[in-house]
């Protein structure tokens, strides 16, 4: 499967996460919430594939929110582009005991995990919080006003009351996941959101045009924990 020498080694307890890495990439290592594109081939403990991104489509996901097993959202955490990885998963951190199409219960997974790109929102804090930062999984009461890059608003809660949202839930564009991810009650955050990460080449309502930048401007209320 893999030839190259292996040139790191992490454990993760207690279901035993192994990860090695077979080549270290370039740039920003992956942090929670970052969408991140790979190509993957998963195998068995008997060396048997059962899925494999090469030669379709590579795999799109927002780290920590739920959408892939668990060992893939700690796995893959800390990658950089063009990294090679390969993960070994107990079965807690995969499909348990169940199982799943293709995959027995209570087995273990092997995947090699190759990073293509990573892409995340920037952002300038403009009125600093206290207490408890947001992470995956909390609940958000919060203020915003969203605009496009040449200043037109598009939407805004003030005037008609408080926005909530769970960060990671699918409930709002990945991109306003990220900016909401790491604030505290009382902060305001200026956040500007690549259209990958908003509402890309389809654009949304006839108000957000196609490939359109966004800007939003956060400020949060209320935080309840996961």
């Amino acid at each position: 499967m893999i030839s190259a020498a292996f040139l790191g080694l992490v454990l993760f307890g207690p279901g035993k996460l192994v990860i090695k890495d077979v080549k270290v990439g370039t740039g920003d290592a992956v942090k929670q919430l970052d969408r991140v594109t790979v190509d993957y081939t998963g195998t068995l403990a008997n060396g048997k594939k059962f899925d494999s991104s090469v030669g379709r489509a590579p795999f799109s996901f927002l780290i920590g929110a739920s959408q892939v097993i668990k060992g893939w959202d700690q796995g893959v955490l800390g990658m950089k582009v063009g990294g090679v990885r390969v993960l070994t998963i107990p079965s807690d951190l995969a499909y348990g005991d169940s199982g799943t199409e293709g995959i027995p219960p209570k087995a273990t997974l092997t995947f090699e995990i190759r990073l293509i790109k990573t892409e995340r929102v920037s952002f300038t804090v403009t009125a600093k919080g206290k207490g408890r930062a947001a992470g995956a999984g909390d609940t958000v009461e919060l203020h915003y006003t969203g605009k496009l890059t040449d200043g037109k608003k598009f939407d805004s809660s003030y005037g008609r009351g408080p926005f909530s949202v769970t960060i990671g839930s699918g409930q709002t564009i990945p991109g306003f996941d990220q900016g909401l991810f790491g604030m505290k009650v009382g902060e305001k955050r200026t956040v500007k959101i690549p259209s990958a990460l908003g509402y890309g080449p389809r654009g949304a309502g006839g108000v957000i045009p196609p490939n359109a930048d966004l800007i939003f401007e956060l400020e949060v209320l209320k935080i309840t924990p996961k």
